[in-house]
C-alpha cells in the first residue's frame, strides 16, 4: 500500500513581523443581520434599548419599515469581521473615533476592510517572547455601499524575531473633534418627539452633567466563545485554553455588558451613536462578573430637540476568588429625546 502520510500545514498568522503599513484585510465573509442572530447576540450580552424591541416605535421614529438593529450587535459584527489580522492576538488594547455613519437594520449586509495604519513593538522583557503593537482602521460598509462604521483598533500580537519593525505609521491615532451635526448624522431625520411622548423618562432634559450612577447588580460573563463565534471572532485566545490554560473574553463582550448596563442606568436612551473613545484596562474571563459605574461628562441639545450625553463607564470585573480588577474605561455618545 502507497504511503499517503503527508505534512499538514499550520495555519496562524498573521504576527506582527509579517504585516506593513497600507496592508489590507477584505476577506471575511459579508454577514447579513438576522432576528436570529440579534436575540443570540442579546442572549449572551442583554440590553435594554426599545428600538431593538419595538417594531412599531423603531418604524415611526427612525422612519424605516425594517427593524432597528442594536449598535452593540453592530459592532461586534464588525470587529469580528476585523479578527483575519488579530487571529494570534494576545489583547486588544484600545478602539478610538466609533462613530455610526448611519444606523443599520435587521435585514441589511455588513463587508468590512480592515487596513494596516501604524505599528509599533512592544517593550522587551526578559523571559518574554517579542510582541508589537498593530493599529488597524477599520471601515464598514452596507449592502448598498453606505459607510456604517470608520474606526481604528489596537491590538498585540507575537513577534517572530526579537528584531522586529521598529514605529511605522501612527500607531496611536488622534481622536479627530468631530461636530454635533456629523456625530448625530447616522440619525438625521429621527422623529424624537414622537419617541419622547410615548416613553417614560428621564429623557435628554432630565440630564445634569455631572450625574452618577452605580448599578447594584452586575453581569455574568456566560457563553464567551458562543459570542466569538456568533460575531466570527478568529482570535485564538477567546476559543483555545489549551496553549497556556487560559482563555480570554473578547473584548466587545465586556462592552455589550456595559451597554446593558448603561441601558439600565438610562431606560429611555434612544440608541448610542458612538464612542469618544474606548480603553481595555485588565483581562477579563468567563464566570467573572462585571459591574459599571456611569457618570454624565457632557450635553450637547439638538436643533430638533433632544440631545448628545456624553458619558463614561467604568467597568470592573469580580473573578471567582472574589478579587476585582478595573477592566474598562469607555466614553460613549448616548443619544436622548
Amino acid at each position: 500500500m502507497a504511503d499517503t502520510s503527508f505534512r499538514a500545514t499550520e495555519i496562524d498568522g498573521p504576527f506582527y513581523d509579517d504585516l506593513k503599513i497600507g496592508d489590507r484585510f477584505e476577506g471575511a465573509p459579508t454577514m447579513r443581520l438576522t432576528d436570529g442572530m440579534a436575540a443570540a447576540h442579546h442572549a449572551i450580552v442583554g440590553g435594554r434599548l426599545r428600538l431593538a424591541f419595538d417594531a412599531e416605535l423603531s418604524a415611526s421614529v427612525t422612519g424605516q419599515p425594517a427593524p432597528f438593529a442594536a449598535p452593540a450587535f453592530v459592532w461586534d459584527v464588525a470587529i469580528g469581521q476585523s479578527t483575519l489580522v488579530t487571529r494570534e492576538a494576545i489583547a486588544n488594547l484600545f478602539y478610538r473615533g466609533l462613530v455610526f455613519r448611519r444606523a443599520p437594520a435587521i435585514g441589511d449586509s455588513l463587508r468590512t476592510v480592515t487596513t494596516i495604519v501604524g505599528l509599533r513593538p512592544a517593550s522587551a522583557k526578559p523571559g518574554r517572547p517579542p510582541r508589537g503593537l498593530v493599529t488597524m482602521r477599520i471601515a464598514t460598509a452596507d449592502q448598498q455601499g453606505r459607510p456604517v462604521l470608520d474606526f481604528h483598533r489596537c491590538a498585540m500580537l507575537p513577534a517572530r524575531r526579537a528584531d522586529s519593525i521598529g514605529v511605522q505609521g501612527e500607531p496611536d491615532p488622534p481622536q479627530r473633534d468631530m461636530e454635533t451635526t456629523e456625530i448625530a448624522a447616522a440619525i438625521r431625520g429621527w422623529d424624537l418627539a414622537t419617541y419622547r411622548a410615548q416613553v417614560p423618562g428621564p429623557h435628554f432634559h432630565d440630564l445634569r452633567q455631572g450625574m452618577a450612577f452605580q448599578l447594584a447588580g452586575g453581569d455574568l460573563v456566560s457563553s464567551a466563545p458562543e459570542l466569538a463565534r456568533l460575531t466570527m471572532n478568529l482570535a485564538t485566545i477567546h476559543h483555545d485554553g489549551s496553549r497556556d490554560g487560559q482563555r480570554l473574553v473578547y473584548g466587545g463582550h465586556t462592552i455589550g455588558l456595559a451597554a446593558a448596563q448603561v441601558t439600565r442606568a438610562f431606560p429611555a436612551l434612544v440608541t448610542i451613536l458612538g464612542w469618544d473613545g474606548c480603553d481595555h484596562l485588565g483581562p477579563v474571563r468567563e464566570g467573572d462578573t462585571v459591574h459599571c459605574a456611569i457618570a454624565v461628562e457632557r450635553l450637547e441639545a439638538l436643533s430638533g430637540g433632544g440631545g448628545l450625553a456624553h458619558l463614561r463607564c467604568r467597568a470592573r470585573a469580580t473573578g471567582l476568588d472574589g478579587t476585582p480588577s478595573d477592566v474598562l474605561d469607555w466614553r460613549l455618545i448616548g443619544v436622548f429625546a
